[in-house]
């Protein structure tokens, strides 16, 4: 799908050889070959793959090619099943016009597409750029903060005894399973959250250090260098956040190797009781009539009873 802005439609095969100058950006979405045939042709620049777009080296993620930047980043995006997963975006800089290049919807392009319709300040493709990394940095920071929230909450499970408090073993067993899974995803979304923001603020550092001599104003400079300041500050509380996870991590990890041993101490005690001896010379038990069904009534009742005895403990359903 191919979408320009600030132009009246979007039916782009309708336009001349020459894009007019109202057009300040292009948003490319999982574009077809067509389409990239034509806003090559018509800005003399290429429209890089998904491929290239995903690769992991800086050289590859920031590029200045006859004054036009080249700049990739991942983003997040919400799957069929709203698992968050990485999609790559582009950004193709140039003087006037804005080129985006991705794959999946995403809620910061959509908001910056209704921005650009009724904010006069954005006046070029530059503007728009800046205006959706500082948008790319406050929804990392949103996420941020939703995860320190959680992350403060399973604290006070963890650390107040919430995992060990159930008298029933296979019910602390359920809870800390799904802290163990808990503490999993919140890693998982961290480690999401800091390869945007980072790249984020490798691009802003980047567009600011490549365009001071040329067509980049002053005003865009200074918001590329706050937002590169605001990543570095999101960094210090990424880097917080990260720490606390991996203290919950090792908690959890605590808290299970405490309920093991609490049952191997007791399976211990129970294997060593015995109820039954077998070094007498004279056992009365011999001469019995129902001398061999007791006594199998006594192996039975040996396994039956511990059974039922962990069960009321809650040590299985």
């Amino acid at each position: 799908m191919l979408r320009l802005y600030r132009w009246p439609t979007d039916d782009w095969k309708s336009l001349g050889e020459k894009l007019p100058s109202e057009i300040i950006w292009i948003d490319l979405l999982n574009p077809s070959d067509e389409e990239k045939q034509f806003v090559e042709s018509r800005l003399n620049i290429r429209v890089p793959s998904e491929k290239s777009l995903s690769a992991i080296e800086a050289s590859s993620r920031l590029i200045s090619d006859h004054g036009v930047l080249y700049l990739s980043s991942p983003s997040v995006r919400l799957d069929e099943e709203k698992e968050a997963q990485l999609t790559p975006i582009g950004f193709v800089v140039g003087p006037q016009v804005l080129v985006t290049i991705h794959f999946w919807p995403l809620p910061t392009f959509d908001g910056m597409a209704k921005r650009v319709e009724s904010d006069s300040d954005l006046q070029n493709g530059m503007c728009v750029f800046t205006s959706l990394l500082e948008a790319m940095v406050d929804r990392g920071a949103d996420v941020l903060e939703q995860l320190g929230t959680t992350a403060d909450t399973l604290s006070r499970s963890v650390f107040r005894g919430g995992l060990l408090q159930s008298k029933r073993p296979v019910r602390s067993s359920r809870k800390m399973r799904e802290a163990l899974g808990n503490v999993g995803e919140l890693a998982d979304s961290l480690a999401m959250a800091r390869d945007v923001l980072l790249n984020v603020g490798r691009i802003a550092t980047f567009a600011d250090e490549m365009g001071k001599d040329e067509w980049i104003t002053s005003a865009s400079r200074k918001r590329l260098e706050a937002v590169s300041k605001d990543v570095a500050s999101l960094s210090d509380y990424e880097t917080r956040l990260s720490d606390k996870i991996q203290l919950l991590l090792d908690a959890v990890l605590g808290s299970i190797n405490i309920q093991q041993n609490d049952l191997f101490k007791i399976l211990t005690i129970v294997s060593v009781v015995g109820i039954w001896g077998m070094n007498f010379k004279l056992m009365p038990e011999l001469n019995w009539s129902l001398g061999y069904p007791l006594a199998w009534l006594a192996i039975i009742a040996s396994g039956v009873v511990p059974l039922l005895w962990f069960k009321s403990r809650g040590w299985f359903d």
